[in-house]
């Protein structure tokens, strides 16, 4: 689809029913999401976007957890006006909750999967990554750019046992068939990450939500997870035991169920 710039905005489409959609994290496509979305199939549509600089959409100069909403609220209104079901993992998460306090779109409910609403720890934060950390990730995203991603997609993997083969597969199907992310994109977004925090946006969350966490999740720790079930008026959180950064990855028939059973309630 062009967007109103001029850019190209790509997404995948599988299934038929209510809408779901779901938004991929840092550094990869829509194509993380190729393997959930054929468990849940043949009960939604499901409409995977490539994010602003990743996959096969256009890249920008402008990015922010708010220019990255008002692309998809662009498309969403050609594609699929509402009502939807709007699902994020990670980065992707974070994009899912600009767009509902901001009402971008007509949404039914909301899906967070390892998502946290501050990235970084602060003095009132401690269930964060240190921001040093991520000032690294981001020096050496510049200088050994291939290495470094892989370093990352290994991390989302830190904490739980997993299979090596099963490593290979989820490679397979969710970043050869792709492109590569953006450099400076991806290099913008950990700045913005460093310094997002969304704490005071849930105040305008009423919508309800699903919450999922991996138990192990070493990118943004199950702690912050927790706390969303403090702050959203209408909230059901799931942890995973064993589980890392990418619950869908490691256990996708069972996130799948998770989704399929909170979003059939909300679609009613």
């Amino acid at each position: 689809m062009i967007l109103p710039d001029g850019r190209t905005l790509a997404w995948r489409e599988i299934g038929q029913g209510p809408v779901l959609v779901l938004v991929h994290g840092w550094a990869i496509s829509g194509l993380a999401f190729a393997e959930l979305a054929e468990q849940l199939k043949g009960q939604f549509r499901l409409l995977l976007p490539d994010l602003t600089g990743h996959g096969n959409s256009s890249s920008s100069r402008d990015v922010s957890l708010r220019t990255l909403a008002q692309d998809l609220r662009d498309w969403l209104t050609v594609v699929a006006p509402g009502p939807i079901c709007l699902g994020g993992w990670s980065l992707g998460g974070m994009v899912a909750m600009q767009m509902a306090s901001e009402s971008c779109a007509d949404l039914s409910g909301l899906i967070l999967i390892g998502t946290s609403p501050r990235f970084t720890s602060s003095t009132d934060w401690s269930h964060g990554l240190p921001a040093t950390q991520v000032r690294a990730l981001r020096r050496n995203l510049l200088r050994r750019f291939d290495a470094t991603l892989a370093d990352f997609f290994r991390l989302t993997f830190a904490g739980e046992e997993i299979a090596e083969q099963r490593v290979a597969t989820i490679r397979r199907f969710a970043l050869y068939p792709g492109e590569l992310v953006d450099p400076q994109v991806a290099s913008t977004l950990l700045e913005v990450l460093e310094h997002q925090d969304q704490r005071t946006l849930l105040k305008n969350l009423t919508l309800p939500a699903l919450v999922i966490h991996g138990e192990q999740d070493q990118v943004t720790p199950l702690a912050a997870g927790e706390w969303f079930g403090s702050q959203l008026p209408e909230v059901k959180r799931e942890v995973i035991p064993g589980a890392g950064h990418a619950p869908f990855w490691s256990r996708p028939q069972q996130v799948a169920m998770m989704i399929a059973e909170a979003a059939a309630t909300w679609s009613r």
